[in-house]
């Protein structure tokens, strides 16, 4: 939701340090993996029982997830950087409620369990939606030069790292703030689903006669 409007406002200084980055001769997929290695920090952190402490490292993966992008457009693209981009992104995604699961798993596991469905669910209606925008040409850069077609949504990038931020501050509270937050990731998710089935035709060419 606030994706599109972050973007002017976070862009200009990651471009600046993302060229600095590039002229040090570090690549864009180095840049991907510190930040996924940072943010698997984190969720070891928070399932050992130490969430204020998995914030810092956390924030970090965060930054270097944008970093990359601006490393990359500094330098050059390519198809398994976005890739790899993505990927690491859901593997992080994923294992945040994990580690709160773990940590307490009483207490946690159904509403992380619910948690992680919705993720599922609101990932597989973004990387489907992704790719029929590809085979139908559609470009949009309201979040940034991407890889791929990011749709909007209620839930996006900003919101998933402020609920993160949220859940390490305070713990204790993780099954209802996971209830809440994957009900709105289902619809999110389903909100998708109708935009598909208004933007992409119901039936294939061969179909036409």
């Amino acid at each position: 939701m606030f994706d599109a409007r972050l973007r002017p406002l976070i862009d200009p200084p990651l471009d600046r340090l993302g060229r600095r980055v590039a002229r040090a001769g570090v690549g864009a997929d180095a840049v991907t993996l510190a930040g996924l290695a940072l943010g698997l920090i984190a969720a070891g952190l928070v399932a050992a029982g130490h969430p204020g402490w998995a914030l810092a490292p956390l924030l970090l993966s965060r930054i270097a997830d944008g970093l990359d992008g601006a490393v990359a457009r500094a330098s050059r693209a390519s198809d398994f950087g976005g890739f790899l981009d993505i990927t690491s992104d859901f593997l992080f995604y994923g294992a945040v409620p994990l580690a709160f699961v773990l940590a307490d798993p009483a207490g946690n596991g159904a509403a992380g369990a619910f948690l992680l469905a919705a993720f599922y669910f609101n990932g597989a209606t973004f990387l489907g939606f992704a790719i029929l925008a590809e085979k139908a040409r559609m470009r949009t850069d309201a979040r940034g030069v991407k890889s791929l077609y990011f749709t909007g949504g209620l839930l996006e990038g900003a919101e998933t790292i402020g609920f993160f931020v949220l859940l390490c501050l305070v713990p204790q509270h993780f099954a209802p703030l996971a209830w809440v937050f994957g009900a709105l990731c289902f619809l999110t998710a389903g909100a998708r689903v109708l935009l598909a089935r208004k933007v992409f035709p119901t039936h294939s060419p061969e179909d036409i006669r």
